[in-house]
């Protein structure tokens, strides 16, 4: 009796899935299986290629997630969110500028190159270790760097001196004036008086003129006498 009971509920059962309507169902349930399954593969794909520069990666995790059948595809979705990268490419190149930029904002701030402290960009000296920072232009009291070759303000030439060819001031335009002096022409030279002439030195027998200077006597020299040498 009990055989009996249990055929019948065989019977019942196949009765059942051997109806067109369930054979229907099932039908549609296995494709709609499949059809998750793909897509599963695809979503794998597609996910990898937004977390991997490697044009390969993307067909393996797809070939990961098919090789699971439509049975366990759903263990190997599990799997592939576990093993894959956590960050995607975007997201790292956000992360890289954010970090570049930070890095950016860093080093805008002056720092002292002795002790590393930072500084204002006003300051001349460091306050913590005496560092010398910056230096003042000569021309127009501005602050400028060290490594500076002129001054951005006022375009004074730090390697060149002020009295070189090339500088401005009252030091060039007294050399040029004295450079550009005309020499003196004959016509500027003052004409010898007549009398000043008549009283040219003339040669005196043991004695010499010389001419004193415009209206006044001529000066003469006393002679010179030599003794005579005595006879041995």
């Amino acid at each position: 009796m009990n055989l009996d009971f249990l055929s019948g509920i065989g019977d019942s059962i196949g009765s059942f899935f051997g109806s067109p309507a369930v054979q229907l169902g099932l039908k549609a349930i296995g494709i709609y299986i499949v059809i998750v399954w793909l897509a599963a593969a695809f979503w794998a794909f597609r996910d990898m290629q937004l977390r991997s520069a490697n044009p390969i990666v993307p067909y393996l995790a797809a070939a990961f997630i098919i090789g699971f059948t439509p049975v366990l595809f759903v263990f190997a979705v599990l799997i592939y969110k576990i093993i894959r990268p956590q960050e995607r490419l975007g997201e790292a190149y956000e992360r890289g500028l954010a970090e570049e930029a930070l890095l950016a904002e860093i080093d805008a701030i002056e720092h002292c190159a002795t002790c590393g402290r930072k500084v204002n960009e006003e300051w001349i000296l460091c306050p913590t270790c005496r560092t010398r920072l910056k230096r003042v232009c000569p021309h127009c009291s501005r602050l400028v760097g060290f490594e500076w070759s002129l001054c951005a303000w006022c375009g004074r030439d730090f390697d060149r001196p002020i009295g070189a060819v090339g500088a401005t001031g009252p030091a060039r335009t007294q050399a040029v004036r004295v450079e550009e002096a005309p020499a003196p022409t004959p016509a500027a030279i003052p004409a010898v008086p007549p009398r000043a002439r008549r009283a040219a030195p003339s040669t005196v027998r043991g004695s010499t003129t010389v001419p004193a200077a415009t209206g006044s006597s001529p000066t003469v020299s006393s002679p010179t006498v030599s003794s005579p040498t005595p006879r041995p």
